[in-house]
């Protein structure tokens, strides 16, 4: 079992294809998109434990000149939904 969480990415509009392009290199994010509306970019991380997501925002997600703010969703492990 593994877990995801969506990022969502604020990107400065100048650094949205650099962004874009060292995310999709980042061991831990399993996809990446361009999106429309008030984010800029939605990274999917698929770890296998919940205490690997935060390691893979600060050190990986964060650090990457041109994003200006992250917004985070973990899904559920998928044993527990209703």
């Amino acid at each position: 079992m593994s877990i995801k969480a969506f990022v969502l990415i604020v990107v400065d509009p100048a650094k949205t294809i650099d962004v874009f392009n060292k995310l999709r290199a980042v061991q831990g994010i399993s996809e990446v998109y361009q999106v429309m509306g008030p984010y800029d970019i939605v990274a999917v991380i698929d770890v296998p434990t919940l205490t690997d997501v935060p390691a893979v925002i600060s050190r990986h997600i964060r650090v990457v000149d041109g994003i200006e703010s992250t917004t985070t969703c973990v899904t559920f492990p998928e044993g527990n939904s209703s």
